[in-house]
């Protein structure tokens, strides 16, 4: 009896462990301190921003690495972080407000290894460093600003339906609707518990006819659900939108938040980040009122005076159709009749309700889209950092109304396809539904990463030379073999981390020690039934299949129970247990290949061939 494997077989073991090294070599390169600079709107990045920003640290003192230039960016790589650091005061100082500075991380994989797809694995925050925020969502503002929206939609439901009232106030929670007569009273009741029923409705009773609505408990709960989920998916799509890396944003509790930005070392920076936000408002054109007359004096009662991208003043109603928190999606095309860029808009259910009626009742009048944009900026103040905010709003398209509108329909007047794909991702990134406030704040500093991960290695390695000693020593040759292939098994794990573009994190460099754990284990098991079957007197080949195939069974159960506990891990955990569950089960399924399969094809390549064996070296 002989111990072969066909050569298809060895070949497919030699590929795969060629593959995973080729695939885990870019973790070996490292990153370089980099400063991306992002044009924002009207704005492109070209050979002449590469030149403005090169004289621009040179005249600072400044020498980059390198700097690149891609399709929607420029990256200026640097040698150190203080370098990097004083590089983005020096842009976003000196480049204005056409272009997002932020600090990067740059991977210096060579070119020939980034064409084969290899990129390194992400490193999360205790290993990378960067920021942590944990965010209050004011969830009486979200009931505050769902209470306006139906005091507003009672002022519309009443008015369509001809039902005349005294006024409409909201205070501490009631909207409270004043009537002429008990009768109207009556009337106005029923058709707000019909039409709002999100709303409890009841006769506020006294000598005074009015109507009390109050938002329900269960519309509360939805609210409060709604705006943590709304904020999450708004701060998400900004800081992608930003190039931060691996972001971490997820709900903690009910009304908290947790941001992790790794990389980000300049908190204030990252505070930018956040309270980035756009929105649009529509609004009706004011057609009765001289736009020269409003600017020499100023604008009539019910009416506000605008601005489009070229200066041009113009005089829009006060009154706000809707805006941009009732937008649901947006995503950018060309409009069908002219080519020019478009920006289309699905609205939900309330907001197309609103915006069919306005614009049922205002054919061939204009309407206007005002893009409005809160930004932080941070600048250095005799030496201190000072934030300030302010507000942008300008009017991006004025069009005539020719029919009643959808739900869904499309905004046009933009400079080019660039500037709709970026209006509808940051429409799609959307407003904050409701504020947030800063509770907590922590800063990991990239020396404490740096630090995380030479233990975290130094642990792993110093464990590896101590199973190594181990196995050489006690089971001889076969344990060689046992090391080279968890060794593989270690290259097969990080290449699976990598192609999968994991984050990983303290508890994955933990997972991995386990995982090596785990599976030398196996070989421990196998070496062990081989020396079972040379005491019964077999035959070395006899005892190399006996011991692989009876240690194959035992193996294969304990991994599969330990693999359904990284599911469950997996399902239930979240960030970095998650992390650990998904190193784990991966280090499961390598270890199972490495142990049986690269450690059986080596045995087969030194004794398998031997007619004559008489013993074994284990």
């Amino acid at each position: 009896m002989l111990n072969r494997y066909p050569l298809w077989k060895n070949l497919l073991i030699l590929l795969t462990i060629v593959m995973g090294g080729l695939y885990a070599l870019p973790n070996l390169y490292g990153e370089d301190p980099s400063v991306q600079l992002s044009p924002l709107r009207n704005h492109k990045a070209d050979g002449s921003t590469v030149i403005e920003v090169t004289n621009k640290l040179s005249t600072a003192g400044l020498q980059p690495k390198k700097v690149e230039l891609s399709e929607s960016r420029v990256l200026v790589r640097f040698a150190d972080t203080d370098a990097q650091l004083k590089a983005a005061d020096v842009l976003r100082t000196g480049m204005g407000e056409s272009y997002t500075v932020a600090l990067n991380l740059a991977p210096t994989t060579p070119g020939w290894l980034s064409a084969l797809g290899a990129k390194p694995m992400y490193l999360g925050l205790d290993l990378r460093g960067g920021v942590h925020f944990l965010l209050q969502v004011d969830m009486d503002a979200a009931l505050q600003q769902a209470e306006e929206r139906y005091l507003e939609d009672i002022r519309t439901l009443l008015r369509n339906n001809k039902i005349r009232y005294k006024g409409v106030t909201r205070n501490k929670g009631v909207i409270r609707v004043v009537f002429e007569g008990q009768d109207a009273a009556k009337q106005a009741q029923d058709l707000i518990d019909k039409e709002l029923r999100a709303l409890v409705v009841k006769n506020a009773g006294g000598e005074e006819a009015a109507v009390e609505a109050r938002v329900s408990e269960a519309e509360k709960r939805e609210i409060r659900k709604f705006a943590v989920a709304q904020n999450i998916t708004t701060l998400r799509n900004r800081v992608n939108e930003l190039g931060v890396a691996e972001p971490v944003i997820q709900q903690q509790g009910e009304e908290r938040i947790v941001v992790q930005l790794p990389g980000v070392q300049d908190t204030a920076r990252a505070k930018e980040i956040l309270g980035a936000t756009a929105t649009l408002e529509f609004r009706l054109g004011d057609t009765e009122h001289d736009v020269q007359k409003a600017i020499q004096e100023h604008a009539p009662v019910g009416t506000r005076l605008y601005k489009d991208r070229s200066g041009r003043p113009i005089l829009l109603k006060s009154q706000i159709i809707l805006t941009g928190d009732q937008i649901t999606d947006a995503s950018s095309g060309l409009d069908q009749n002219s080519g020019a860029a478009a920006v289309y808009v699905t609205l939900n259910s309330s907001g197309a309700k609103k915006m069919a009626d306005v614009t049922r009742e205002n054919i061939g009048k204009p309407m206007a889209v005002v893009y409005i944009e809160n930004k932080s900026e941070t600048k250095v103040v005799d030496g201190q950092k000072v934030t300030s905010k302010r507000k942008v709003e300008e009017v991006i398209n004025v069009a005539t109304i020719r029919d009643r509108f959808s739900n869904r329909f499309q905004i046009t007047g933009l400079d080019s396809t660039n500037e709709a794909r970026d209006l509808a991702l940051l429409l799609r990134a959307g407003a904050l539904v409701a504020p947030v406030d800063i509770v907590e704040e922590r800063t990991v500093g990239p020396s404490m990463g740096k630090e995380n991960i030479d233990k975290g290695f130094h642990s792993n390695v110093y464990g590896f030379i101590a199973i190594t000693l181990f196995m050489v020593m006690y089971y001889r040759v076969f344990g060689a073999f046992s090391i080279v292939a968890l060794a593989s098994n270690v290259l097969l794990l990080v290449a699976a981390l990598s192609l999968m573009q994991a984050t990983l994190t303290l508890p994955g460099m933990a997972g991995i020690a386990l995982t090596v754990g785990m599976a030398i284990d196996a070989n421990v098991l196998i070496n062990e039934r081989i020396r079972e079957e040379l005491r019964k007197g077999n035959t070395p080949q006899a005892c190399i299949a006996a011991g692989y195939e009876r240690a194959f069974d035992t193996i294969f159960d304990s991994n599969v129970t330990t693999l359904i506990a990284g599911f469950a891990l997996f399902m239930l955990g979240s960030g970095p247990v998650r992390g650990f569950a998904v190193v784990l089960c991966i280090g499961i399924l390598t270890s199972m290949f490495s142990a049986v399969l690269v450690s059986r094809a080596l045995v087969n390549q030194a004794y398998g061939r031997q007619r004559k064996l008489a013993n074994l070296a284990i």
